[in-house]
């Protein structure tokens, strides 16, 4: 009997199905997502209660709210798991557009449902939904699908790279106007990574680079907070108490933690000598608590997840899919060493958040979709017939 006649008579039957088989990658990564996770509610639940309760509230206020955004990044993490990333090519224009779209809403809408938290206009329906977060992997995607279809234009400056920056100028605009001057930077990050990865050339990064110098800095004089956060950063003797005084905080729960930290819950600085311990700045908490080495784990943690996914973008099932898997990795790994990077004073505040760990339901969600993504690149379709077809425990996923 032929080979087609045998698979026609095996689609035919009920017990065969199609699935997606997870790589050595793939397993690791969702591993050391678990870990990071769990790790995370423990860490958060540890910086958050005495703030939850000087304000009137439950001790674990915080960390039920958290909980929420945990059962919706499962449910995100399994649809992307599930989905063939491929599809993500033919989403990149609508997904650019929505991000976009809802950043430009962020800032007409009224204060009833674009509430102003911090001076900042970042949230939509209160503080459920953040723009800025989807415009993470609307970057990514976007980038990675224009970069294949241009293939050799992309070496040519006009029709290659220009176009690029037309979008990207449309995104750090949004996201200045709110202001957010974090999420711009990491933006034109990713992109250039993407870019990079595709294989622009150098030397357009460079001409970029230089012609944007003085437009940014016009930028960063003109935002005030942010002029003053470098200035800190550059001089921290000089500059004001008020500047620099969560660095400070941060450095001093750091430092107190020694080696081995002074023992979960046993932290002074989230009694409310250290704003956001909960979320902007809790690798202090991390590092109070856990000490060097609750913070040597946290880095090598995330190396890990950078290792398994660039293994997963080089062994993909397209050219898309690779700057696809690039990018995600960028994504998570880059925030968490910025954030780690500024509570121990080796980069200006970023307002930047830990991936897994930070509160902030918008986030985890998105990490968890992002290694959903990853997880699919990284699998493989099979077709199972027989008994173990139906067997949910049979194979990987």
């Amino acid at each position: 009997m032929s080979t087609a006649a045998i698979s026609a008579r095996d689609l035919a039957r009920s017990d065969v199905r199609e699935r997606w088989r997870m790589s050595p990658e793939a397993r690791s990564l969702v591993l050391i997502s678990a870990g990071l996770l769990v790790f995370g509610l423990a860490v958060l639940y540890s910086a958050s209660a005495i703030v939850a309760i000087n304000d009137n509230r439950d001790g674990m206020y915080f960390l039920w709210r958290q909980h929420t955004g945990v059962a919706a990044g499962t449910a995100a993490f399994m649809i992307a798991a599930k989905m063939d990333a491929e599809c993500w090519r033919d989403w990149a224009w609508p997904l650019m557009w929505l991000t976009l779209a809802a950043l430009f809403l962020c800032l007409i809408l009224p204060n009833s449902i674009a509430p102003r938290i911090n001076g900042s206009k970042r949230f939509l329906f209160g503080t459920s939904l953040q723009p800025s977060e989807i415009g993470k992997f609307a970057v990514v995607v976007w980038t990675a699908m224009l970069v294949t279809k241009k293939g050799d234009q992309l070496r040519r400056l006009t029709r290659g790279v220009l176009p690029f920056m037309v979008v990207l100028l449309a995104l750090c605009v949004l996201a200045a106007a709110e202001p957010d001057l974090s999420i711009a930077m990491l933006y034109t990050l990713l992109m250039a990574i993407v870019l990079f990865a595709g294989g622009v050339r150098v030397a357009h990064f460079l001409l970029i680079g230089a012609m944007a110098i003085p437009i940014l800095w016009r930028e960063v004089e003109r935002v005030q907070y942010a002029l003053l956060r470098l200035t800190s950063f550059l001089d921290p003797g000089r500059a004001p108490a008020a500047v620099s005084y969560q660095l400070h905080q941060s450095l001093v729960a750091v430092g107190s933690g020694g080696a081995f930290g002074t023992g979960l819950g046993e932290g002074r600085q989230q009694y409310g000598f250290l704003p956001y311990p909960y979320s902007d700045f809790i690798a202090s908490n991390v590092g109070e608590e856990w000490g060097f080495i609750g913070l040597g784990g946290l880095t090598i943690a995330f190396a890990a997840y950078a290792v398994f996914g660039f293994r997963i973008a080089r062994a993909a099932r397209s050219p898309f899919l690779q700057l696809v898997a690039v990018g995600v990795t960028f994504t998570t790994v880059l925030t968490a060493y910025l954030h780690i990077g500024v509570v121990v004073g080796l980069l200006p505040t970023t307002g930047l958040t830990l991936p897994f760990v930070s509160y902030g339901r918008s986030n985890l969600v998105l990490t968890m979709f992002l290694t959903g993504v990853l997880v699919n690149i990284g699998s493989s379709r099979e077709r199972v017939v027989g008994s173990s077809a139906t067997n949910p425990f049979a194979g990987s996923m």
